[in-house]
């Protein structure tokens, strides 16, 4: 375990391990945000709550789950513990040069980071929690003769909230400035830098950090509106 450890607290490792579980984490996103956008199906929330008992009750997923839970402890702490190196040893805050100099989003990404995971806490505590410790056990919705808890409607309750919805469209702004440093980033962290495909790779991560925060975004916006898409219940059953 000492190996880890000092592996952990290298500069290298830090910067690996940070380079892996963002890109285990930008690989998560978009399974999100397919679960999410039932939200918007317009059938009452059937299939956001059959998504959201599968991924609560299904062995494999709630394995992926803990990975996930590690990653975003790991990715965090580590790019706490790098941004507080750096300012000690420089001044300054955490950000990466490269031939164009530094953008805003690379000097605050520890700023934009903490931002992201106080969402996190925030978003974990009013759903998640609910739904796996018994915030939603005396509100149940059948479908096909089998029960189900019905998140969408705490989730609806919340999404018909002002201020809940430009919290969550500030923290996606936030997440989008974060992702479009991380994504190449990482890459370049890795050693995986070509003049031939790193411009690829940041056109990638450019249109990523636009698509998936603004899909995010939308979410709230719509369902305060009380506006469906019923294209989108492509989960059903």
């Amino acid at each position: 375990m000492k190996w880890f450890l000092d592996f952990l607290t290298s500069s290298i490792g830090r910067k690996l391990v940070m380079s892996l579980t963002g890109l285990f984490l930008i690989t998560f996103l978009p399974v999100h945000l397919a679960g999410n956008l039932q939200l918007l199906a317009g059938d009452g929330g059937e299939a956001f709550n059959i998504y959201a008992k599968f991924m609560t009750s299904n062995p494999l997923i709630k394995f992926t789950s803990y990975g996930l839970y590690t990653g975003i402890a790991l990715h965090a702490i580590l790019g706490l513990a790098i941004w507080a190196k750096n300012r000690s040893a420089t001044g300054k805050s955490y950000a990466v040069k490269n031939g164009n100099g530094t953008t805003w989003a690379s000097r605050s990404m520890a700023f934009l980071g903490t931002l992201i995971l106080i969402f996190i806490f925030i978003h974990m505590g009013d759903f998640w929690y609910s739904m796996k410790f018994g915030g939603l056990d005396d509100k149940l919705v059948t479908y096909d003769g089998i029960k189900y808890k019905d998140l969408y409607t705490k989730v609806s309750t919340s999404f018909s909230q002002l201020w809940i919805v430009i919290v969550y469209v500030i923290s996606m702004i936030a997440l989008a400035f974060h992702l479009n440093h991380g994504f190449a980033s990482a890459f370049q962290s890795l050693g995986l830098n070509h003049k031939k495909y790193t411009p690829l790779i940041k056109g990638l991560g450019t249109v990523y950090s636009i698509i998936i925060p603004l899909m995010f975004a939308l979410i709230p916006i719509l369902m305060m509106f009380g506006i469906d898409v019923p294209a989108l219940n492509f989960m059903h059953n």
